[in-house]
Formats: structure tokens, sequence, C-alpha cells
């Protein structure tokens, strides 16, 4: 079962650094990954698998070679993907990726609504368009929606923000945060698919336009427990 994307994130990020046996902070390129394994609806359990079996065989190559050490999650990408497909072949899983979202309560939502709308009407006062988002949120935390049909419209509200927050951009400073997705993931484009390659390519991008902002995710999924 998928947990929320804060314990999704953390456990992936903690089950990397134990197998590699130091601190390791994770990159940009690192969390672009994990968003594409979030939104593919991955199962936790497959992530952490795929990251054993890639680290036992590279245990096992390195007691006859000397190797580099692991420096990037996307080196285990390939094992996540064998992962998934043992567990489907095996029945195993099969949780949607919001499936937790019909558990929680209606006042921690409406809270996760009420921030975002506050850190973008923040953050209008550098791109004004970003209030007609900010004014949405406040809406949808007012109106008492089913959590998948509120999902839904915050799903189609992330899309519009891309596009508000890509539209303004110099095509120089973007061209240069493709170049950047492009240079950290050519050590790895050899164990991806063209699909994921792409995928990560447009979750890195998407991260480093929120970054500009200093904006958050605003998804269900992104909603931290405890709020």
């Amino acid at each position: 079962m998928q947990n929320n994307y804060i314990n999704y994130f953390t456990e992936i990020e903690e089950h990397f650094q134990r197998r590699r046996g130091s601190i390791l902070l994770l990159s940009t390129l690192d969390w672009a990954l994990i968003d594409t394994w979030r939104e593919a609806g991955v199962p936790l359990a497959a992530v952490l698998r795929g990251i054993d079996a890639a680290f036992d065989k590279y245990e096992a190559r390195k007691t006859r070679a000397h190797m580099r050490k692991v420096n990037g999650l996307a080196w285990c990408a390939q094992a996540v993907m064998e992962a998934v497909e043992a567990m489907q072949e095996a029945a195993v899983g099969g949780t949607p990726a919001h499936g937790d979202a019909a558990g929680l309560e209606r006042e921690r939502i409406a809270q996760h609504l009420h921030t975002a709308a506050a850190t973008f009407t923040r953050a209008a006062v550098a791109l004004p368009a970003l209030h007609e988002i900010a004014n949405r949120l406040e809406q949808l935390a007012q109106q008492k929606l089913p959590h998948e049909e509120l999902e839904r419209h915050l799903s189609a509200l992330e899309e519009k923000l891309f596009a508000l927050l890509i539209t303004p951009m110099p095509a120089e400073e973007l061209e240069q945060m493709r170049e950047q997705a492009a240079r950290e993931l050519a050590p790895y484009r050899s164990r991806m698919q063209a699909l994921q390659i792409r995928q990560i390519e447009q979750q890195f991008l998407r991260r480093r336009l929120l970054e500009r902002y200093d904006l958050p995710r605003i998804s269900l999924f992104y909603m931290q427990q405890g709020e």
C-alpha cells in the first residue's frame, strides 16, 4: 500500500541511504524520479525491493572488481521496474496511487488547501497570475467534494499552474533547465526506457519551476500527516 507523499519519499530516501552505507542528499533528478514512480502508482514495496536488488547485484560485482560508489537513485531505476513487473505477475499489490485519500479527514484537507492558497497568494507578488490558483484553492477548501473528485480538480489545477509558470520563463533559462536534466540523466539513460526518461525530464522541469517561486505541490498525495 502506498503511504502519503512524505512517507513515500522518506522511506525511499532512507532505504537508499542505508543500502549505500552513507548519507547522500537526493538530487532534483532523484526527486523527479520518485515523482514518476508515485504518479505511475508504483507501490512503495516495489521501490524498496528494487533498491535492494540493485545493491545486491552491485555488491556481488564489487567483490570482483573496483567499482565507483553509487551516487544516484536513478542507478536503481531498472531494478525497480523489474520489481514492479514481478509483483504484478505474482498478483501482489494493486492499491491505487491515491487509495489513502479516501480516509483523510475533511479538516486536514481544508487546512492543506488553505495553507497552499496562502503560499500562492504570497508568490503572486512576483507572478500575479498565481492569484487565480490561490482563489481556486480557497474555493475548493470550502466545498465538500468526494476525495476522488477533489483530486481530479487539483490535478487539473496543477496542470494549469505549470502552464502559468512556464509561460513567462525566458527561453534561455528554460533551455538551461532542460540541459541540466539531460546532463544528470546521461549516466542512467541506458538503464531506462525512452518514456521513463521523458517523464523524469518533465518532473525535473516541474520541480525546478516550483523551486523558482518556492511553491508546493497541491495534490492530496502531498499533504503531510498531522497537519
